[in-house]
C-alpha cells in the first residue's frame, strides 16, 4: 500500500537502510565526498551517487565545497541540510526558564531565558513555556511552527499513570491534573517531559563521560540532590517516574525526614545538598563564605576549596563533604552494581579532581562494589543538552527515514 513502510529485505527498505547510515556518517565526520561515503558504507560509487542525489533531491544533504590540497580537481562535498528540522528544549527550575533551539546537525540557532514567575504571579504554566519556546525560535530566526519536536525537562517527574507532577512540590503551577492536555492544545508540534536529572544522563551518555557505556549512575547535585539510572543503555524511570529521586533516601548521619514529598527533602538531601555545604564551612571556621544563593555559594566554597588541596580547613571541608556524599551513594552501588558513577551538577563538579577522588576512597571502604567515579564532561548547561539531545534523536529518526 502507498505510504506504508517497504518489507524488510526490500530494495526499499535497503536503500532506507543505506540512507540513514551515509546521514549519520555525515553527522559523524562533517562534510564528506561521494568516494569517502562509499568506504565508509562499502558502496559502489555508482550507488553512492545515485544516494547522494535521492538525498538531495529530498532536502536532506546540501553539496557544499570541494575537497582541497590533492592533485587534480576537488570532488564535490556533502553535509547535512541543517534546515532539514528544528528542534527545542526547555530546562524549567524555580528560578528560570532556559530555552534552545537546535538544527537537525544538532547546532545550537537559538537561545532564550525567562525568570520563572513567583507563585502568586498568575502567569499559566502554558504561557511561561510557549513564551520561552517562541522567543528561542525568534532567536534563530524562526517561529513556533518550525520546530519539529520539543523535549521539557523538569525537576521530579510526570507520573506516567496520572500525567501529574511528582517528587517536586517547589515547582508552582505544574500539578494540574490537566497540564499536559494543556500544553498539547498549545503546541503545533509534539512535545515530550522528561525528568531533568535523566536528562544529563542523557547528554552524558551521548556526549560525554558516559559514551561507550551501558549501565552507569549519575549523581546529580545542584538545586537538589538526585540521580539517573541507565540500565541495559535505556534510562530506568520506576513505576511513578521517581527512580533516582535519591534526595528523599534516608541515611545515617541525619534525623529522618517525614513525609518527605510534602518537606520536599530528605535524609540524603540534607546531608549532602549544596545548601550543606556553606553550613559545614562555617562549622569549620572558614571565612568568607558567599552569601549568593546556595548552589553558587557551595560551587564556589568547593572550587576554593579543591584549589587550596594544603590548606588544613578547606582539605576538611572537602573530606567531611566526600564522606557525606559517599554515604547515600553506597547505597545505591550496593544495589545497582553499577559500572561507572558520573558526577555531575555545580555541587560535584566544582571540586574537580580532588573532590572526585575523595568520594571514590570513600565509596571503596563503604560499598562492597568499586565502580569507577568520573566528573561529568558536559558543564554548560546539561539538562538544555540532554533536552536537546533527546528530542534530536527522536527527529533525525522520523526525518531521515526515507522509507516512507
Amino acid at each position: 500500500m502507498a505510504g506504508t513502510a517497504g518489507t524488510p529485505g526490500t530494495p526499499r527498505v535497503l536503500r532506507a537502510m543505506n540512507d540513514r547510515a551515509a546521514l549519520d556518517l555525515l553527522l559523524e565526520h562533517g562534510p564528506l565526498s561521494r568516494t569517502r561515503i562509499g568506504k565508509l558504507t562499502g558502496l559502489s560509487k555508482p550507488t553512492a551517487s545515485q544516494l547522494l542525489a535521492r538525498l538531495e533531491a529530498g532536502g536532506l544533504v546540501l553539496a557544499t565545497g570541494t575537497t582541497e590540497g590533492r592533485p587534480g580537481p576537488g570532488a564535490q562535498l556533502y553535509e547535512v541540510n541543517p534546515a532539514a528540522a528544528y528542534t527545542a528544549g526547555l530546562d524549567v527550575n524555580p528560578r528560570r526558564i532556559r530555552a534552545a533551539v537546535a538544527d537537525v546537525t544538532g547546532r545550537t540557532v537559538g537561545r532564550h531565558e525567562l525568570p520563572a514567575p513567583g507563585r502568586r504571579s498568575g502567569v499559566p504554566v502554558v504561557r511561561q513555556v510557549t513564551d520561552a519556546l517562541d522567543g528561542a525560535a525568534k532567536a534563530a530566526g524562526l517561529s513556533r511552527a518550525d520546530v519539529h519536536r520539543l523535549v521539557i525537562g523538569t525537576p521530579g517527574a510526570f507520573d506516567p499513570n496520572t500525567g501529574r507532577l511528582r517528587y517536586a512540590s517547589h515547582l508552582p503551577g505544574w500539578h494540574s491534573p490537566t497540564l499536559l492536555d494543556e500544553l498539547a492544545a498549545a503546541l503545533p508540534m509534539p512535545f515530550e517531559y522528561e525528568n531533568d536529572v535523566n536528562l544529563v544522563a542523557l547528554a552524558e551518555q551521548r556526549l560525554g563521560a558516559a559514551r561507550g557505556h551501558t549501565d552507569f549512575v549519575l549523581l546529580w547535585n545542584q538545586e537538589g540532590l538526585g540521580a539517573a539510572l541507565v540500565l541495559g543503555g535505556r534510562l530506568h524511570r520506576g513505576w511513578t517516574g521517581g527512580a533516582g529521586e535519591v534526595g528523599f533516601l534516608p541515611v545515617p548521619g541525619t534525623p529522618l525526614v517525614r513525609q518527605v514529598t510534602k518537606a520536599n527533602s530528605g535524609g540524603f538531601q540534607e546531608l549532602a545538598g549544596s545548601q550543606a555545604v556553606p553550613e559545614l564551612a562555617r562549622e569549620l571556621g572558614i571565612e568568607d563564605i558567599p552569601q549568593d544563593p546556595y548552589p553558587e555559594a557551595a560551587a564556589a566554597l568547593l572550587a576554593r576549596a579543591a584549589a587550596a588541596p594544603h590548606d588544613d580547613r578547606h582539605h576538611r571541608l572537602l573530606r567531611t563533604y566526600a564522606t557525606r556524599l559517599a554515604t547515600g551513594l553506597a547505597s545505591l552501588v550496593s544495589v545497582l552494581d553499577p559500572e561507572l558513577v558520573v558526577l555531575s551538577g555545580t555541587g560535584l563538579t566544582s571540586g574537580g579532581e580532588v573532590l572526585r577522588a575523595l568520594i571514590q576512597a570513600e565509596l571503596e571502604e563503604l560499598a562492597a562494589s568499586r565502580p569507577r567515579l568520573v566528573v561529568g564532561d558536559v558543564r554548560e548547561h546539561p539538562v538544555l543538552r540532554g533536552a536537546l539531545e533527546s528530542a534530536l534523536a527522536t527527529t533525525r529518526d522520523e526525518v531521515f527515514d526515507t522509507s516512507r
